[in-house]
């Protein structure tokens, strides 16, 4: 991430789930790569398959990085950008404002001197740091007007405050072109990571891509092994939790006790409340299957996997931040277990990357380039992968 830039939140991690750090695994894959010889012989010193899929993932892991990075700088850029443009909009307003006051000061000196009130020393105002440098000069003073003393002040101030503007605007400008070049250098890694992972892929063999074909339904039927393990534990869960309200209810009933009736209502209504809100982003979310991911894209044509989240719960009248970092902290986390339709689903140790969770151990997500909006498992990259669960509203 660009030094500019907040550090990354470690978020909380879901209970149990391991989550190694990406650049550990970058530096095995290079590693695995560069050893290719010895960990899978062969006579063209060609990596395995197992060997290119894992380089491959990396590389469209580490571009997905780089597109949060991208996120966060062209973001950065554009609030920097219109600061620049209202501190210049005010910078030229005062400037007209001061040269209005100079001619002000200017008539009045011609004025003094063509009546003889005021020595040739009076056009010298113009010259002084401070009013009190002008004013010092007593003889002078003492034949101005009010006015005329009120329209030095003026100048004065005008011009120290013009100054001061400049200054910002000068800063800002600064700071605007730093963030352009971080911009431009996120841009340049996705890119490259992107055209890298391209040109594995295309030196596999059709055969090659076949098996590869195969290892990647493998993982699908895996994850969904898993969605479906975790929708049984939910169901559960929430039969277990239905009975217990059920017996309280009861008990309040019976006991008369009007305090827990309240607490009973009180959390259905915030429950009730966030449901509704929840059905109008997973809505959303569900017209943008089939929409390719296109990085730094926000839609409507196309998504990166943060774009996705955001215009989901903005359609539910909701405003999360931008980037994968702001937006597992615009929220309560929550466990894993306890997922709701809606919540957000990080994933990675340096969280780069974002799914809206439907129900059932399943997701709406934008997954990489190349791919489409679609529902998908929560596990499709593994358990390790799942950093934390966050319920933004």
């Amino acid at each position: 991430m660009a030094s500019h830039r907040k550090s990354r939140p470690a978020g909380t991690r879901v209970a149990g789930i391991r989550t190694p750090a990406l650049a550990t695994a970058a530096l095995t894959s290079v590693a695995l790569l560069s050893q290719t010889a010895t960990a899978s012989p062969s006579t063209d010193d060609k990596p395995s398959l197992e060997e290119v899929e894992k380089k491959v993932d990396d590389l469209y892991r580490q571009a997905e990085s780089a597109t949060e990075k991208y996120n966060a700088a062209k973001e950065k850029t554009a609030k920097q950008r219109k600061r620049v443009d209202t501190l210049l909009d005010d910078v030229a307003e005062r400037t007209q404002k001061l040269n209005e006051a100079r001619e002000e000061l200017g008539r009045n000196a011609a004025a003094q001197y063509r009546t003889g009130a005021a020595a040739p020393d009076t056009a010298t105002f113009l010259l002084a740091d401070t009013p009190q440098d002008y004013f010092d000069q007593t003889q002078l003073m003492d034949r101005m007007t009010g006015r005329q003393k009120e329209a030095v002040d003026e100048y004065f101030t005008e011009q120290s405050a013009t100054m001061k503007k400049r200054q910002e605007a000068t800063q800002s400008l600064e700071t605007l072109t730093e963030s352009q070049n971080d911009l431009q250098t996120a841009k340049t890694t996705v890119q490259t990571k992107l055209s890298d992972a391209r040109e594995l892929l295309s030196k596999l063999t059709a055969e090659e891509k076949a098996r590869l074909a195969a290892i990647e339904k493998r993982k699908q039927e895996e994850a969904a092994r898993k969605a479906a393990e975790l929708a049984r534990q939910q169901a559960e869960a929430e039969a277990e939790r239905k009975r217990q309200e059920a017996a309280q209810q009861q008990e309040s009933s019976e006991s008369s006790s009007d305090s827990s009736s309240s607490d009973s209502s009180d959390s259905s209504a915030s429950d009730s409340s966030y449901a509704t809100k929840a059905e109008k982003a997973l809505a959303f979310a569900r017209s943008q299957i089939g929409k390719p991911y296109v990085w730094g894209a926000t839609g409507p044509d196309s998504y990166d996997c943060s774009g996705l989240t955001q215009g989901a719960w903005k359609a539910a009248g909701v405003d999360i931040p931008r980037v994968t970092y702001d937006q597992v902290n615009a929220g309560t986390t929550v466990s894993l277990a306890n997922a709701q339709p809606g919540d957000l689903v990080f994933f990675y140790e340096d969280v780069t990357h974002v799914g809206i969770y439907i129900g059932n151990g399943m997701m709406i997500h934008a997954p990489k380039p190349g791919a489409y909006v679609r529902e998908e498992s929560i596990y499709y990259d593994g358990e390790s992968s799942i950093h934390s669960v966050v319920r933004p509203a």
